[in-house]
């Protein structure tokens, strides 16, 4: 085939131009992944540089021949009712992000203890531990006796909700109330997503990244509504990749989730004998393994629309506060709407 001398020159132009703005998309992924890790703060295992709201102690715990450090910020208010609250958090967070609660329950009189759960936020990243609901139920409750607090409401947010729920059911007479805000664990995840070993989450972990904890939040937690104040609760995850001992954090997340996987507490619904609240958001569509299944059994999992409901139904003298338009936090996209259910609840 014969080319002109302008036809050459016109393709040569073409070529020139796609070579010219591939290379300018390069430089802009490069500038934005480089700005990403720039405005991240390197994190210490224990936060040690990471500046909670309230003081933080820590208790010193001996078990599984280790000695660990569990904090906790233990909040008294001046006009003290005499009630305590303590509040678990979630897999992905630790207890920085309870600060507005904290804040509201504080006001309303009552003393709010917010431990760290081992393998999470200040408290020790063991390199070998094996992670029981009872192990940290278990670790909450000497927390609470060296606090000298024999009763107490507890509320918890995602995997704490788990954690709560087995607390209740070890220490019926501790659990005053119960209030559980978007629980994971309403399903049993087993049941449709394939086992996966420790070591594939733990690879899982290692892949994470700034721009990958974001969109994961972004569609689970905030159904693709960012607001700026969601960064902190990304950086503070993202931030623990920068260390170099990131590994550690990486495999204690790994235990954590073969946890939440093959220890299910839906099946004891029906013996939690304390008043329980339940709080749900429910846009939520939170589920574990959700990537390892089809999109047919995908679309059937983290349903809290319906989950709310059914849940409810199996916890005797429960009550269900549903939150339309609201996903995985309400504490934080919607504090308002969360804290006034609450604060009822807890002075009914």
């Amino acid at each position: 085939m014969y080319l002109n001398k302008e036809t050459i020159i016109n393709l040569k132009q073409y070529t020139m131009k796609k070579n010219i703005l591939l290379l300018l998309s390069l430089i802009v992924a490069f500038q934005f992944s480089t700005a990403q890790t720039d405005s991240l703060q390197w994190l210490d295992l224990e936060l040690t540089n990471y500046k909670y709201p309230y003081e933080v102690s820590t208790l010193k715990l001996d078990i599984q021949e280790q000695s660990l450090n569990m904090a906790y910020m233990d909040v008294k208010p001046e006009n003290y009712s005499g009630k305590n609250i303590v509040l678990f958090h979630g897999k992905n967070f630790n207890g920085a992000y309870w600060k507005t609660t904290i804040e509201a329950l504080t006001q309303e009189g009552f003393r709010v203890i917010v431990p760290d759960q081992i393998g999470f936020g200040k408290s020790s990243k063991p390199q070998h531990f094996h992670y029981t609901f009872q192990q940290l139920a278990k670790n909450t409750k000497t927390l609470l006796d060296t606090l000298d607090i024999e009763k107490t409401a507890i509320l918890a947010h995602s995997m704490g909700g788990m954690l709560a729920t087995r607390f209740a059911l070890m220490y019926p007479k501790v659990t005053e109330k119960l209030i559980l805000e978007n629980p994971i664990g309403l399903e049993d995840w087993k049941l449709k997503v394939p086992y996966q070993p420790v070591e594939w989450w733990y690879t899982n972990e290692l892949k994470k990244t700034a721009k990958g904890i974001k969109s994961y939040q972004l569609e689970n937690y905030y159904d693709n509504n960012w607001k700026p104040e969601y960064d902190q609760w990304v950086n503070l995850l993202a931030g623990w990749t920068l260390n170099s001992d990131y590994k550690t954090i990486a495999w204690n997340a790994a235990l954590t989730y073969d946890m939440i996987f093959t220890q299910p507490v839906v099946y004891e619904f029906k013996n939690i004998t304390a008043p329980t609240l339940l709080i749900i958001g429910t846009r939520d569509r939170t589920a574990l393994g959700k990537g390892l299944v089809s999109y047919d059994v995908k679309k059937t999992m983290g349903l809290y629309n319906q989950l709310g409901k059914s849940t409810q139904q199996k916890i005797p003298n429960s009550q269900l506060i549903e939150l339309e338009d609201v996903g995985h936090l309400p504490h934080i996209e919607t504090f308002d709407r969360f804290i006034k259910p609450l604060v009822n609840f807890l002075k009914a």
